[in-house]
């Protein structure tokens, strides 16, 4: 078997934004679902090495395009709601799931990680435990006074179920402790042997009962019983591996708690070991994975942890994940089929996407039927640079034709990738494949710019996929999200030519609400419903900044970015005001760029230094003061990149782009954010970090400033209030002291913000 072409992090890289925007948005619906089956239904449609799998693509591509991240972002979710079924039970503190990585080089990263964050050296001592990731329902048990309380599902991770008289016939919970703290909260994983696993489905059948797909469905289908004493009927087993809420520590480090745990009369998997270094860790992972099928229950990782209770806390959490652990998940499959047919797609932003159209093959216990092929690059088996992928024997990258013999990998993909092509298998009468120059939607000519991988179209709006996508991605959900007007609903309108673009939404009452008979006598309509839309679309009048700006779809503007300019600007028209002003120094970037590009070639050819400053100062030159200003507010934005201003001022700059988004603007009333920590000293100013910290790391000091409702800048403009400088500070510094703006010690910011 050959090896999977790459990563999941590479394949995403490769990605054009349309396609890594589309793969997202597929990938927040199926996980959606797949978390309502398997957390919410006990009955998953997919494997949970699929699942997965599907988690690390949706990880990968956000790493590779932060911007496109959606509102609904499956790295923000955790678990599904608890069931109407049971009782609800929140709990005190968050039920976090975990990060994972698929290889030795994930660890590394994440090992690594750990220690810029904590600013530990190579040679600094960091320990971690390991142990089995156990395949089961996770529960949260509560102890006061020794005696245990409540038991609670995962749910969403804030909500679960109350599940409290079943988990007291398990025999693995004790029902009292002797010398616990007074408050108690023990998590860990309910699960079934596979030996109890085959007696139960054997009773299942016996009794003409449907068998349990896998241990873990019957451990969760049995703890979330109705009647416990089904649940006690069942052999159902416990390992304690963390805690929640404390009255006082459990020890100073992970392993020493785990003790406690033990010594309290918690099973504790005796795999569990503390490791002292990466190697050390991932000779333990091969070790389990190694005996893996002998452990007699199903295990699908190895879960590794910051062993020091206050590094962890330092190292804090992300939003559905903690920073101080990682699940190093056990390898996906591969599978071999037949690619029948190669088909076209357009996105909102006319990239052209080519979809493998598979005879169906179960990869990983899911059927699956279609692949991404990315670009024309990559079916014709050659890399951003024209290097091969998928080489031959001798080293000729392979292409892709309809009729081929092709291995499907998925490695996190809810489109699997094509990892290979068996050249033996080929049909003779297989040709190479010629990729469309024309839009298939509206034949358009569909061009590739220099140094893009995608071929786009360029009929904009007249082009039915673009202006049918723009008009789905204005009503998503982190747009503007307005209740009865959905994605197909704004298609059927824009295919009836009653809206073609998103101003004509808010025209719909004046064209066609007189007496509500236009619109009531559509099919699926009626009075009620016509009311109720015109009253939702007469709501989002108001709209806030950052889903106005995302919600007009500009190339590179996804949600974080729309945040970050409402943040920094507060009003739509500040935001505007810049960008045009920026024009003139947008386009001064760009002949640098070219004009750099050029003289990096030309310096190669002849052997010489290249001399980068004069060509930068010579596209710069004659470019407005008021440009250059607007330009350096626009860019020193942390997060905001001279990609995002292009893209911004390239928009703007379009007649008629801008004068369908004015169109909009006239209709509606842009609401500034909320700051977020209005009571603190440093709430609404705008922090530059320069030089070396030596108390914190630059990922701390930003986290901490913004927590505390600051802005910070990756640049110094007349517009900066503080500059925190430290060793080494350099230019900033002496640009700061140019304008007068405050210079702090990193100990004076430290003692500004309460935390000296």
């Amino acid at each position: 078997m050959s090896q999977p072409l790459t990563d999941a992090a590479d394949l995403a890289a490769q990605l054009s934004d349309d396609e890594a925007a589309k793969r997202l948005a597929e990938l927040a619906a199926i996980l959606s679902d797949a978390n309502a089956a398997y957390h919410g239904e006990d009955a998953p449609d997919i494997s949970d090495a699929d699942y997965d799998a599907l988690k690390r693509e949706n990880a990968a591509i956000e790493a590779a395009f932060p911007a496109l991240k959606r509102a609904d972002s499956p790295s923000d979710q955790v678990g599904a709601a608890p069931s109407a079924g049971f009782a609800k039970l929140t709990h005190s503190q968050r039920m976090l799931s975990l990060s994972n990585g698929f290889d030795a080089a994930d660890i590394r990263d994440f090992v690594a990680g750990i220690r810029r964050y904590l600013n530990l050296s190579k040679a600094a001592p960091l320990s971690f435990t390991a142990e089995p990731k156990i395949d089961g329902l996770s529960l949260s048990l509560r102890y006061e006074g020794g005696t245990l309380v409540s038991a609670a599902t995962r749910g969403d991770g804030a909500v679960g179920e109350n599940v409290t008289q079943n988990a007291r016939t398990i025999s693995d919970i004790p029902q009292t402790l002797t010398d616990a703290p007074d408050i108690l909260e023990v998590r860990g994983e309910v699960y079934m042997s596979h030996a109890d696993f085959e007696a139960l489905n054997a009773r299942q059948i016996s009794h003409d009962a449907k068998p349990f797909a896998n241990p873990r469905n019957a451990a969760a289908g049995s703890l979330r019983q109705l009647d416990a004493a089904i649940t006690k009927s069942r052999p159902l087993k416990f390992f304690a591996y963390a805690w929640g809420e404390l009255s006082a520590p459990l020890g100073e480090t992970q392993s020493e708690a785990l003790k406690t745990l033990e010594s309290l009369g918690f099973t504790i998997n005796d795999l569990t070991k503390t490791c002292h270094s990466c190697e050390e860790m991932l000779a333990h992972y091969a070790s389990i994975e190694e005996g893996r099928a002998d452990l007699g229950y199903d295990i699908d990782g190895v879960v590794y942890k910051v062993d020091n209770l206050d590094y962890q806390r330092r190292l804090g959490m992300r939003s559905t994940t903690p920073r101080w652990a990682i699940a190093h998940k056990f390898p996906a499959e591969l599978a071999w089929t037949t690619l029948e047919a190669i088909d076209i797609q357009v996105g909102r932003t006319g990239a052209l996407s080519p979809v493998a159209r598979l005879t169906p093959v179960t990869v990983g216990g899911v059927v699956v039927s279609n692949a991404t092929l990315h670009n024309e690059d990559y079916i014709a088996g050659r890399d951003a640079n024209g290097g091969p992928i998928r080489p031959d024997e001798n080293g000729v990258g392979k292409d892709i034709r309809v009729g081929d013999r092709v291995q499907v990998y998925r490695a996190g993909d809810v489109i699997p990738k094509v990892a290979d092509v068996d050249l033996s298998k080929r049909p003779a009468d297989a040709q190479p494949y010629v990729y469309p120059t024309d839009c298939p939607e509206c034949q358009s000519a569909a061009i590739r710019e220099e140094g893009d991988a995608v071929r786009r179209c360029t009929g904009g709006l007249i082009c039915p996929a673009q202006a049918v996508e723009k008009l789905k991605h204005f009503v998503s959900r982190a747009a503007f999200d307005i209740d009865g007007l959905g994605a197909k609903q704004a298609e059927a309108f824009y295919l009836d030519e009653w809206i073609s673009e998103p101003a004509d939404i808010f025209l719909l009452r004046e064209r066609y609400g007189e007496g509500l008979q236009q619109l009531k006598n559509r099919e699926g309509w009626g009075e009620k419903s016509a009311t109720s839309l015109f009253s939702a679309i007469e709501d989002k009048r108001e709209i806030a900044l950052h889903r106005l700006i995302f919600a007009l779809g500009i190339r590179h503007v996804g949600e974080v970015a729309a945040s970050d300019l409402a943040r920094h600007f507060g009003t739509w028209d500040a935001l505007a005001e810049t960008i045009d002003a920026a024009a003139p120094a947008a386009e001064a970037h760009l002949r640098a760029e070219a004009a750099i590009i050029a003289e990096r070639k030309a310096a190669a050819d002849m052997g010489r230094r290249a001399s980068l400053q004069p060509e930068r100062d010579k596209a710069w030159a004659g470019t407005p003061a008021a440009a250059k200003a607007a330009w350096e507010d626009l860019t020193g934005i942390d997060g905001i990149g001279a990609t995002v201003a292009v893209s911004l001022v390239t928009t703007f700059q379009q007649p008629r782009e801008r004068a369908s988004i004015d169109r909009l603007i006239a209709q509606v009333t842009d609401v500034p954010p909320q700051a977020r920590a209005t009571q603190s000293a440093v709430a609404g100013l705008t922090i530059v970090f320069t030089g070396s910290l030596e108390r914190m790391t630059r990922s701390e000091a930003k986290a901490r400033a913004e927590a505390l409702g600051a802005k910070v800048s990756g640049s110094v403009s007349a517009k900066t209030d503080i500059v925190v400088a430290g060793p080494g500070a350099g230019s900033k510094e002496k640009k700061a002291k140019d304008l007068g703006i405050e210079l702090l010690t990193e100990d004076q910011w430290l003692d500004r913000i309460g935390d000296g």
